[in-house]
């Protein structure tokens, strides 16, 4: 019975920590924008490359 309550207790530790990671993310704007990077993938320029010698 004391393994049931360590694992319940460890679990919601853990889902706090989750939790507090996810909102100090959405705190910061790290989701705010999710369409240019799906873009920049598809655009067709070249990537500029230094020519040797």
């Amino acid at each position: 019975m004391k393994i049931l309550a360590m694992l319940i207790s460890l679990s919601l530790i853990l889902a706090i920590g989750f939790l507090y990671a996810f909102f100090r993310a959405m705190k910061s704007g790290q989701f705010d924008d999710l369409e240019s990077p799906a873009m920049r993938v598809l655009d067709l320029k070249k990537p500029k490359t230094k020519k040797s010698k």
